[in-house]
């Protein structure tokens, strides 16, 4: 058994995980910064690496705690190189290069995206399914919306270790989803993070028809692209040719300021009209991250549909892919929400096919905040 621990620190968690074989959590602890960041409704880089400093030896040791084991028993140490916040990177990068030296284990550096792909093999493993490749995966984030063709490079496969080969066929041109859902919220009075509140404020629309209708964003040139900018400023022009919106939207930023932050305590805050046009917002994200993955898929031909990152904890983004994988001949993979968000579990089992590679860093490892995922 190879048990590799890993450290995730490319934004606003540190997190720390024991993981056995790349398939089996033996542990995982995410320490959130979400309340430091809220006032300012995002992360700030230079709070980001503070918090990381404090944060990253307690996590690291609850991990192999949870996981009952010292640091002498770990097998080798993976850690995330990048993309990410340069300063959050370097927080993991220094202490996964100092552990490694002093305890004489290897230390392998991870790509943060490829550490979502091997989200969704975690999850497959423990619910006893099997990923077959090739696949097209949809990382969607806050920081990252982009479409991977996934394919084995040893005839192994991936759940015995094998290295996996990305090709990326489609990314965003502006914002992210996960930052679109940031930006919108934020101009509703709704606070930050905006993902989880809008997602259930959306469901709740009962069924009253949109104050404005969003059609399908448009990318040049290549089909499988991004866009929700203009997604958000088309959401900013309705609330400001509506002035109907400013007093709740007021009510609601007095609300936040006094700590009420509590999807309860927001509801009774939100008109009918408020919530329909979230739905609605919500409706043209889902329609464009589904429909272009699902394009993805049949131009390729390819087995199963991986989705992964924090919008992949959307409800409305699983059940759309999963009514639209029925009549399709691939199957559509998800993680845990738990292991939707950043994780260093992920991170770990990542590491493990390049464990078993011998694809090893060394005390020149950098942080790399644009790494590829190639």
């Amino acid at each position: 058994m190879t048990r590799i621990l890993g450290i995730e620190s490319s934004c606003d968690e540190t997190a720390a995980a024991v993981v056995a074989d790349g398939r089996e959590i033996l542990s995982s602890v995410v320490a959130s910064q979400i309340d430091i960041h809220r006032k300012f409704g995002g992360v700030v880089p230079e709070l980001a690496s503070r918090e990381h400093l404090r944060q990253i030896v307690p996590v690291v040791r609850e991990a192999l705690a949870q996981a009952g084991m010292k640091l002498s028993d770990v097998d080798a140490i993976g850690v995330t190189q990048g993309p990410g916040l340069v300063g959050a990177l370097l927080v993991g990068i220094t202490y996964g290069k100092t552990l490694a030296g002093a305890l004489g284990k290897p230390l392998v550096a991870v790509n943060h995206l490829a550490g979502h792909v091997h989200a969704v093999f975690l999850e497959a493993f423990r619910a006893g399914k099997d990923v077959k490749l090739p696949a097209v995966c949809l990382i969607v984030s806050g920081g990252h919306t982009v479409l991977y063709e996934v394919k084995s490079g040893d005839s192994n496969g991936p759940a015995l270790g094998g290295l996996l080969r990305y090709r990326k066929i489609g990314q965003t041109r502006d914002d992210a989803a996960g930052e679109a859902y940031d930006k919108v919220a934020k101009l509703l009075g709704l606070g930050y993070p905006g993902g989880p509140i809008l997602d259930r404020l959306a469901a709740l629309s009962n069924g009253v028809a949109p104050p404005v209708k969003f059609g399908p964003t448009k990318t040049r040139s290549n089909p499988l692209d991004f866009s929700f900018s203009g997604l958000k400023t088309a959401v900013l022009y309705h609330v400001r040719e509506h002035p109907e919106y400013a007093a709740e939207i007021r009510t609601r930023e007095e609300a936040l300021q006094r700590g009420e932050r509590k999807f309860e305590q927001l509801l009774p805050l939100c008109s009918p009209q408020t919530l329909a046009l979230v739905r609605e917002f919500q409706n043209a994200v889902v329609r464009d991250l589904v429909d272009r993955t699902m394009l993805a898929a049949e131009e390729l031909g390819v087995a199963s549909v991986l989705v992964s990152g924090g919008v992949a904890a959307n409800s409305q983004l699983r059940t759309t892919f999963e009514e639209r994988e029925k009549n399709k001949g691939f199957e559509v993979f998800f993680p845990s929400r738990a292991l939707s968000t950043d994780n260093a579990a992920m991170i770990a089992a990542a590491a493990y096919e390049k464990f078993r590679a011998g694809v090893f860093g060394d005390a020149s490892l950098n942080a790399d905040p644009g790494l590829i995922l190639a």
